[in-house]
């Protein structure tokens, strides 16, 4: 018998678990609204080649792809200069691009930011991801909201002058700066969003707002970068994070997205599925976002 190489392999077992999980919903092969990029996370996709990468995130359907270039991520921050050309260019070959780098850097002095940035701005990347600021609560909150605010406004000077977005995506947690977007917003405000915005999760958006989320959206509109997708059962604190053809996100969110003026990337987390390694990771979050990703087209129709 001659061996399938790996790449054979991949398309394989991806074309059957992702047919097998979508049954009779929307094929994710149709082409998403023009109006918005519709992106993936690719956390869970590491072990991959860039080109198994690039051919698996294309076969699925997306735009393009939200990639971990960070410390633990695909590419570590000393390595930019050489290997994320190698990664955008096998992205090209198959029409993708990456429209969100999500990155360590929280501050100027972060490792290797400013070449991370010039780099990515260099191949067209447009925007990138924060690393978070968090919480002593052992010492005043709005004290610490300014020695965020300090490093911030270096970072935004610097991502001015390279011509790049920087998004903050809110999180859920008694220690995150963001978390109830407030505190987030009101350094953010201050600056031009094509410098600094924020990236706005539903998923932890409703678990830290529950019922009072829309406040929430509305408040972001001015600064608003990116949106992200990911969904969970049960609160409390303790969410259960899910497929969004499982969960909990209100239909109102996806109404009040498509009555908004927003035009950029919308990504799909697939946070949900744990204890996973290897070709197995791989093959299971692929079949999750094939579900998900025409789960999500259905929803932004």
């Amino acid at each position: 018998m001659i061996e399938m190489n790996r790449r054979e392999m991949l398309q394989a077992s991806l074309g059957t678990a992702a047919a097998a999980a979508l049954g009779t919903q929307l094929s994710a092969q149709e082409p998403s609204s023009q109006r918005w990029k519709l992106i993936t996370f690719t956390k869970f996709l590491q072990p991959l080649s860039y080109e198994e990468m690039a051919d698996a995130v294309a076969e699925i359907g997306f735009d393009g792809i939200e990639a971990p270039i960070r410390i633990g991520g695909h590419i570590e921050p000393e390595n930019v200069a050489d290997e994320l050309p190698k990664f955008v260019a096998a992205l090209k070959k198959r029409g993708l691009t990456i429209d969100i780098l999500t990155s360590s850097i929280n501050s100027v002095d972060s490792p290797n930011a400013e070449q991370t940035l010039k780099v990515a701005k260099e191949l067209g990347i447009p925007r990138y991801r924060m690393s978070y600021y968090k919480y002593d609560l052992k010492k005043p909150v709005t004290r610490q909201l300014r020695e965020a605010g300090a490093q911030l406004k270096d970072l935004v000077a610097m991502n001015q002058e390279i011509g790049i977005q920087a998004v903050y995506q809110n999180h859920s947690g008694s220690r995150y700066m963001g978390a109830p977007i407030w505190d987030m917003m009101h350094l953010v405000r201050q600056y031009d969003p094509q410098h600094v915005a924020m990236a706005f999760d539903i998923g932890h958006a409703r678990v830290e707002g529950n019922t009072s989320w829309p406040i929430q959206w509305n408040l972001v509109q001015s600064h608003l970068g990116s949106v992200y997708i990911k969904d969970f059962t049960g609160n409390g604190g303790k969410p259960a994070w899910c497929s969004i053809t499982e969960g909990e996100l209100p239909d109102e969110f996806f109404t009040r997205l498509k009555a908004s003026d927003y035009a950029g990337p919308i990504s799909l987390h697939v946070e949900y599925l744990h204890g996973l390694k290897g070709d197995e990771m791989v093959q299971k979050n692929l079949a999750a976002m094939k579900r998900d990703l025409a789960h999500l087209k259905k929803r932004l129709a």
